[in-house]
């Protein structure tokens, strides 16, 4: 069944707040993908995609990003990390001196970001502390951090996040792979790539595209495998049905399912 939209002044002892929901680039009103995870007081931001960075700064209430513990990004698309050198500009100029936010992210991103900055390495490490992604298991925030290397057009990272209690499992973009299985084992909530780039018109045929996106039926088979309590599907390429991707992955997932939507918030635990 979808989700309810609720605002995001709800709070919940720990919850995930959609910042955008669209893959490759926006439709009107939205915005690529990004969330934040608010859990024991911390927020750990997942993915900054095109138009992201607004939602977040509001979310805060700081146009200086003030209240990020962590953040995580999957992979170098800019529909994932765009804004990220939008926050990097408003901790810079916001709150220069402040302590370096932890950063996890493949090293592509550190490379893209660094491409989007004049002011060079030096000036990105005073803002981000950078640890690379896949990794051994590590802390972000509260929460104990894996992460898995999974099928893309660019390394992407998979990351599992969870504490007592709670288990939350992101995808980032991935083609279908036997790993899902153990990124999602026993979530409370597994985010998943749900592209379905055939439903549009001229959009790549189930039988031609490459495997590097999942459906929304390949989410929802995912979500089984794993025997995740919820799937939240997300990255919808833009102008898709979203309620046939839900139909889509209900065929496949018995459990609940809800629709990324701009301002959503989830609780968890």
């Amino acid at each position: 069944m979808a989700g309810d939209r609720r605002p995001v002044s709800d709070n919940p002892t720990s919850r995930l707040v959609v910042l955008g929901s669209c893959g490759a680039w926006p439709e009107p009103g939205r915005a690529c993908s990004g969330f934040v995870l608010e859990h024991g007081g911390a927020r750990i931001v997942l993915d900054l995609g095109y138009g992201t960075l607004p939602r977040l700064l509001a979310l805060l209430g700081s146009s200086a990003a003030d209240g990020i513990d962590a953040v995580i990004v999957t992979h170098a698309h800019p529909d994932h990390m765009v804004d990220l050198h939008g926050l990097f500009r408003a901790r810079w100029y916001g709150r220069r001196g402040a302590p370096a936010i932890p950063l996890f992210a493949p090293e592509q991103v550190r490379v893209r970001l660094l491409g989007l900055e004049d002011d060079g390495e030096d000036v990105v490490r005073r803002v981000f502390d950078w640890h690379p992604l896949p990794a051994a298991p590590q802390s972000a925030g509260p929460l104990r951090l894996e992460s898995m290397l999974l099928p893309h057009y660019v390394p992407n990272a998979g990351v599992r996040l969870s504490a007592p209690g709670l288990t939350l499992a992101y995808t980032g973009d991935t083609g279908p792979d036997p790993a899902l299985a153990e990124l999602g084992r026993e979530a409370d909530l597994f985010i998943a790539d749900a592209t379905d780039r055939a439903q549009r018109p001229g959009g790549l045929s189930a039988g031609s595209r490459p495997a590097l996106n999942l459906t929304a039926r390949e989410a929802g088979e995912a979500a089984a495998a794993a025997r995740a309590r919820r799937l939240l599907l997300s990255h919808f390429w833009p102008d898709n049905d979203r309620r046939a991707a839900l139909a889509a992955a209900a065929a496949a997932f018995p459990g609940e399912i809800l629709l990324a939507d701009e301002g959503l918030s989830v609780a968890l635990g």
